[in-house]
């Protein structure tokens, strides 16, 4: 039974129907009341003692215990006799309350306040309101008097005034002055020193019309302040009361938020409504720049973009103009970095309205149709079929750049991948290079994200102007390696080397960004002009990020021979490259070829375009599809280089953000946890400059994750605990449902312990993975066994190597031999990897151990 605990008031205790649980007497309600306090941490009996009577009778350590066991029995009533509590526990010297973080009122309401404290108004309002409404009464009403709780009575109450003056300071700023009149008179009347509402109170007033009233209150508290306690008010109150006398500009609603920033917002947003008609198609265009922006906010902002960008795109479709739709799906260039989607459905819908442009753009120009023959729907997953019933998540969105906009690149960067490393040492030999440095050579060490030469820091990879390469190797058994991203021809070896690819040198139709660097002999082949380049390449069968070395797309092969010819074809071919882009993105997670090769063809048109910006939108379709099998993570390090050395050069922030955070996860997969560090902190430093809300829950995540990696186990419960708060009103359904359930799993399992059994835990998408094994732990061997046989096969995302090495832990228990050694082949690509490391979110510890527990299992 989950039980619920109220202190923000009288001391309670709810079942899970929300029924209050007797709790007997007041020494009763005085033990839990001490616990609570002391937030999960032992009390020893001897303090217990203390607390609860001034003069201690001789009995009063059987008391504490008599009064122990009738709490556990009210708060575990359906515990069988002589089994150990799991809520009120013994342990050493005395006893705790392990109770979550979401169970009692007052952690809840501290975990509010903190959010809100993160979030911009709109979002911070529901939180604090959330928040206050949890109060009942003083806190710990009953024990005002008790030394024990004096300090938490106060700093509770000091966190609550600080929520009310937080909630109106909201409001104001999102232009409900009058809704925050009433609160903060009460709010006065009780607590009449606190400056900060005595001013908050006067702008409402003053924003509402009541000057006068407003310069009452400034007078009303400066009388308080000097006839009581012999102060003046300081300086924010003085300096209100003459911008009200003459009615500063910065006081009115429409400029509060911003000051002169949001004066010309407002006065630009006039004009635009006065000047532009309301049918006209420029709002449309510039709607989906708004909602690019919006999308960047968090929370609401992320929710209500999503929401709109489908009746953008609807409305661009009813208007029957193919170029129009395109640039409408197109521009909507929000980097992704999550591989679930929030809203499967609405992603089939954009993804099917880019087809149908795709079509239509085609026909209009008499070339033919880009899509691939028999074009299947994007496969977001099914119960039974691969996929989690609810497939979730994805934004992780973290901003934007306007397209077309950073100007022509230098160079594109080589994509070098890292280098394997023996079974079993959990990390790469060779790190993967932390920039792709091109055109105007590496970054310097002190850069964020970058590590000097010859301390165990990757190479910068020069590519364009002949400095030589220092390549590294991808992580994968021979036969089945991707291409580095700068591999040329087919089958080419590294220095010689049989078995290898290629040298780093620019591959044919990926060719140099802007300088024309001189053309190089590569494999036998002569390299064409950068007029021809693209072509050939494709004919030829060059390597393609997110693919194989293998035959040409024959679909884009055949798009590239009948692309239009002069002035309008670079324009056609960058929106046709920004549908193609789109599909990848949104077609993430699921198993059609569709997304790969719409990927393949949006990266090859934005390279041959010599297009910045455009590249960095197709290298977030490159990435999505990079996971069709596990072990890839070395493949999405390339891309992540990439995509930082190209937003460099060209003030692409948000894809530069992303960027980080692509390499964060995959050096974390590679156990370089320093290297991952220090993206992490790259991005942060990105996220807080240029207000992107969401960068900082990633990164959360990320330190919850390496904590439990290095094996502090206790610690990385309490942050992931801590992280998961982050997420709530985030606007990622699909990143926050079940996470929290699955990163305690996985910690759990890592530590040889059994999964939790709680009834009420809501393992979201991730329940077909984790049943088996809570089953194994209440000893349901057969249901268990039953159970992972219906379980599918993992969805093709930063999951996918955690997911098969759970089920490989269900198979090892039941002795499902079958499902072993499909886990084991599944993981054997990863054998160097951390698994579930490169999600950024958790881990099950090396990959390596996981395949030599199934090995020997099959034995």
């Amino acid at each position: 039974m989950r039980v619920g605990f109220g202190v923000l008031g009288p001391v309670v205790a709810w079942d899970a129907d929300g029924h209050a649980i007797a709790l007997k007497g007041p020494r009763h309600r005085a033990v839990l009341a001490r616990l609570i306090v002391a937030r999960r941490r032992v009390v020893p009996v001897s303090r217990l003692v203390d607390d609860l009577w001034t003069e201690p009778p001789p009995a009063a350590v059987g008391a504490v215990r008599t009064f122990v066991a009738a709490l556990r029995r009210a708060l575990e009533p359906q515990r069988p006799p002589r089994t150990p509590a799991r809520l009120l526990v013994t342990e050493g010297p005395g006893y705790a309350l392990r109770a979550d973080v979401d169970t009692v009122d007052a952690w809840r309401f501290e975990q509010d306040v903190s959010a809100a404290a993160t979030l911009p108004p709109d979002g911070a309002l529901p939180r604090l309101e959330q928040a206050l409404s949890r109060w009942r009464g003083p806190a710990y009403a009953e024990f005002a008097d008790e030394d024990w709780a004096r300090g938490e009575r106060s700093r509770l109450a000091e966190l609550r005034l600080h929520a009310v003056e937080r909630q109106a300071e909201a409001r104001l700023a999102l232009g409900r002055a009058a809704e925050a009149v009433p609160d903060l008179e009460a709010h006065l009347a009780e607590h009449p020193w606190r400056e900060g509402a005595w001013r908050a109170l006067a702008l409402a007033l003053y924003r509402t019309g009541r000057q006068g009233d407003a310069l009452a209150v400034l007078r009303r508290a400066r009388t308080l302040l000097v006839e009581q306690l012999g102060v003046d008010p300081g300086p924010e109150l003085r300096r209100l009361e003459t911008d009200i006398l003459g009615q500063a500009p910065h006081l009115d609603p429409a400029t509060a938020r911003g000051g002169a920033a949001a004066q010309v917002w407002a006065e630009a947003a006039a004009a635009y409504d006065r000047t532009v008609a309301s049918g006209a198609r420029t709002r449309l265009e510039s709607t989906v720049g708004l909602l690019r922006d919006l999308s960047m906010t968090g929370g609401g902002g992320l929710r209500t973009a999503r929401q709109q960008r489908v009746a953008a795109v609807a409305a661009a479709e009813e208007l029957g103009d193919p170029e129009l739709t395109a640039r409408v799906i197109g521009s909507y260039d929000v980097p992704a970095i999550w591989t679930r989607l929030d809203d499967p459905e609405q992603a089939a819908s954009i993804v099917a309205a880019a087809e149908r442009t795709l079509a239509a753009l085609a026909a209009g120009l008499g070339a033919p149709d880009d899509r691939a023959p028999a074009v299947e729907p994007p496969d977001h997953g099914a119960p039974g079929h691969g996929a989690p019933a609810h497939q979730t998540p994805g934004p992780e969105a973290l901003g934007h750049e306007a397209p077309g906009q950073g100007g022509p690149s230098h160079a594109a960067p080589a994509h070098e991948t890292p280098g394997p490393e023996a079974p079993g040492q959990g990390a790469p030999n060779h790190a993967a290079p932390d920039h792709a440095a091109t055109g105007h050579g590496a970054p310097g060490p002190e850069a964020p994200g970058h590590e000097a030469p010859g301390q165990g820091a990757p190479s910068h990879a020069a590519t364009g102007h002949g400095a030589p390469d220092h390549e590294t190797h991808d992580l994968e058994p021979p036969g089945q390696g991707a291409p580095s991203h700068a591999a040329t021809g087919r089958g080419a070896s590294r220095h010689g080397a049989p078995g290898h690819e290629g040298p780093a040198h620019e591959a044919p139709g990926r060719g140099t960004l802007g300088h024309g660097a001189p053309e190089r002999a590569v494999t036998g082949h002569e390299l064409p002009s950068r007029r021809t380049s693209g072509y050939a390449a494709v004919a030829r069968g060059s390597s393609v990020p997110g693919g194989d070395l293998d035959a040409p797309d024959h679909s884009t092969l055949s798009t590239l021979r009948h692309a239009p010819r002069g002035e309008a074809a670079p324009r056609h071919e960058s929106v046709r490259a920004r549908l193609l882009a789109t599909i990848a993105v949104e077609s993430r997670g699921g198993r059609s070829e569709r997304g790969r090769q719409a990927a393949r063809q949006a990266e090859e048109i934005a390279r041959r375009l010599d297009d910045p910006a455009l590249l960095a939108f197709a290298l977030n379709g490159v990435f999505m599809q990079t996971f069709d099998r596990a072990g890839l993570a070395p493949r999405r390090d390339a891309t992540g280089a990439e995509l930082i050395a190209l937003s460099e050069r060209h003030g692409l922030v948000a894809f530069e953000v992303l960027g980080h955070l692509i390499r964060l996860q995959a050096r974390s997969a590679l156990a370089d946890f320093a290297s991952a560090d220090r993206h992490a902190t790259a991005a942060d430093r990105l996220g807080e400059r240029h207000e992107r809300p969401l960068v900082s829950v990633f990164t959360e995540w990320y330190r919850a994750l390496r904590l439990a990696a290095t094996g502090q186990a206790a610690e990385a419960e309490a942050a992931y605990r801590d992280a998961a708060t982050r997420l709530d009103g985030a606007g990622m359904p699909g990143l926050a449902h079940g996470l929290l359930p699955l990163a305690l799993l996985c910690l759990r399992v890592e530590q040889g312990r059994p999964a939790p059994t709680d009834a009420d835990l809501d393992w979201g998408p991730y329940a077909p993975w984790a049943r088996p094994l809570v089953m194994l732990a209440q000893d349901h061997r057969t249901e268990a066994a039953a159970a992972l046989r219906t379980v599918p096969e993992p969805p093709r995302d930063l999951l996918l190597e955690a997911l098969w090495c759970l089920t490989g832990r269900a198979a090892i228990a039941v002795g499902d031999r079958e499902t072993m050694a499909r886990a084991r082949a599944a993981l054997a690509p990863a054998a160097a990897e951390l698994a579930g490391a490169g999600s950024g979110l958790l881990t099950l510890g090396p990959v390596s151990r996981h395949l030599a527990d199934l090995t020997d299992a099959l034995r």
